[in-house]
């Protein structure tokens, strides 16, 4: 198989160098499902336009046969996870079939290919090892994403690594650069280590992308087992050790990633600065830059939103906004047997479902939650949606409990199936879309952005990406963060106060008293993301500041 038979293009001038992309997820289309969350939304947006651009650059990621999981409801109508085989008529047997070792063990390796034309992609190459040539053990591997068993998780980084520096070189691929989205493709680097002997040669290739802003949140194993699984490719515990000057028992990947790399990126500039003071006191860590994170204007907004924000057409903007609104509706009117009215302010908090998000800090003080519910002049309707990770039992009980909690609402709802699909109908159908998580907890965020793509205005606490956007008053709507001084409970209850005050005192009555100005911040608002942080500008910032060669 040859490069311009797996492309299709040719690559623009300015982006002849080549690179191969390796992440744990790419969230390309709502059929593809191989994602659990934000890490995928940016791969996919990253593929959507490394393919507009006709940039070198090819993906390498896993087919999972089970993706994440199918968020479903019970008897109860409480949400669970259920694991449904995934087929795809539209993915290319290569005929590739590659032996990696894992545990002492050869395990069969088969890549497929998703061709760019399929969605508008950069060539994407998914490895399997759902194989009857497997034993059982061995074809699970690549089941779940994100298994919950420890060696599991282990054996999916290094078929991912290994397996997709294997696929390379099987493909006659030297690529000029590596890209580890995540810490999760980091046993790449032992493989290419057996090549090249030398921590310098793999520092000119290797280049990675940091999205997690606190120490516990970066995986580790002990060292004993990773050599037990075959982590280290062909080396021996000692070596690795010494190599990378890394000691203990623990073997972080994220602190692995910056030793082997020659440059590294935050995703966004909060997070950058956040990333540099975490890791900065490491020895032989690279330097990190930040590249904010962005998605792909082409797959997210709506053309009719665009069209008539830019024509300044407040009318034909709020027509289409209802005809947006009601076909969201449709879809909460068939999960929850609620039916909502378009011409009611509808806030929207949707994305991954993790406990430092805050699903729930809206209602945090159940009295003044339920006067806003109630208010006869500035009428509101609430949605959630997100997926949390199945055995994150604290997660998935404050889904249940908002489900629960506000049962007895109408215009209150909880949705499941939080997948590409929804979301895209989600930010097309918002009014407001806030954004709650604990400071500093949040790398970047991207849902916003989109959100924003279609007319939905930002309800947001400063993190993440929000501080290189936020024009108070003018494009969003920012929720005063509490001193950090304070204890978290005091943290959360102060921040449930600034942001029923902020809904309360002008979201509310801007939406309603004073639509003129709510035009003026929906049209900031997209001249504000676009083209900052469409991903576009991120896809050539990678070129520029990553993927920099030597004249």
């Amino acid at each position: 198989m040859t490069r311009t038979e797996y492309f299709g293009y040719s690559p623009d001038a300015a982006y002849q160098t080549s690179v191969a992309y390796f992440s744990m997820e790419f969230a390309i289309d709502q059929s593809l499902k191989i994602y659990s969350g934000g890490l995928g939304f940016l791969s996919g947006s990253h593929l959507r336009s490394a393919f507009e651009l006709k940039q070198n650059l090819l993906g390498i990621g896993m087919l999972w046969k089970y993706g994440y999981y199918d968020q479903v409801r019970d008897k109860d109508n409480n949400m669970v996870p259920a694991f449904i085989q995934k087929d795809y008529s539209f993915l290319e047997d290569t005929g590739i079939v590659l032996s990696v070792p894992v545990h002492s063990a050869t395990v069969k390796v088969k890549a497929f290919l998703l061709r760019p034309a399929t969605f508008g992609t950069a060539p994407l190459f998914l490895l399997s090892t759902d194989l009857p040539e497997n034993d059982e053990v061995s074809r699970s591997i690549t089941h779940r994403l994100y298994d919950p068993n420890e060696a599991t998780r282990i054996a999916q980084s290094i078929i991912l690594g290994i397996g997709g520096g294997m696929l390379l070189d099987q493909l006659n691929l030297q690529p000029d650069y590596y890209h580890m989205n995540e810490g999760h493709a980091v046993p790449l680097n032992f493989y290419l280590y057996s090549k090249y002997q030398n921590l310098e040669e793999i520092k000119k290739r290797m280049r990675f992308t940091t999205h997690t802003p606190e120490l516990a949140g970066n995986e580790e194993h002990d060292f004993s087992l990773l050599k037990e699984m075959s982590f280290f490719y062909h080396m021996q515990e000692h070596e690795v050790k010494f190599v990378l000057g890394m000691e203990g028992e623990k073997f972080n990947y994220t602190l692995a990633a910056l030793k082997f790399s020659g440059k590294a990126n935050a995703v966004s500039k909060l997070h950058g600065e956040v990333a540099r003071e975490m890791w900065g006191g490491y020895d032989g860590i690279c330097e990190i830059v930040f590249i904010t994170n962005a998605q792909n204007q082409k797959y997210w907004q709506d053309k009719a939103i665009a069209q008539r924000v830019n024509d300044n057409n407040q009318q034909a903007f709020l027509d289409r906004k209802k005809e947006l609104k009601s076909r969201l509706f449709l879809q909460v009117a068939d999960q929850t047997g609620k039916l909502f009215d378009e011409n009611v302010l509808t806030l929207v908090w949707a994305r991954r479902f993790a406990g430092y998000k805050r699903a729930d800090l809206l209602m945090r003080d159940w009295t003044r939650f339920e006067m806003l519910l109630k208010h006869s002049k500035y009428p509101i309707q609430l949605i959630w949606a997100g997926k949390p990770y199945p055995e994150d039992s604290g997660a998935n009980q404050i889904f249940n409990q908002i489900i629960d909690k506000t049962k007895a609402f109408p215009n209150c709802a909880v949705l499941v199936g939080y997948e590409l699909g929804l979301s895209s109908l989600l930010k097309k159908g918002a009014d407001v879309w806030l954004n709650n998580p604990k400071m500093y907890r949040e790398a970047s965020g991207t849902s916003g952005m989109t959100a924003a793509m279609n007319g939905a205005i930002n309800l947001s606490i400063p993190d993440g990406w929000i501080p290189e956007f936020a024009l108070n008053g003018e494009n969003c709507f920012l929720i005063e963060p509490a001193e950090g001084s304070l204890s978290e409970e005091e943290r959360d209850k102060k921040e449930n106060a600034n942001l029923m005050d902020a809904l309360e005192k002008t979201v509310l009555p801007t939406y309603y008293d004073n639509p003129s100005k709510w035009f003026n911040m929906v049209q900031s608002a997209i001249k504000g993301v676009i083209p900052e942080f469409e991903s576009a500008r991120m896809a050539e910032a990678y070129y520029k500041q990553m993927y920099r060669q030597a004249d």
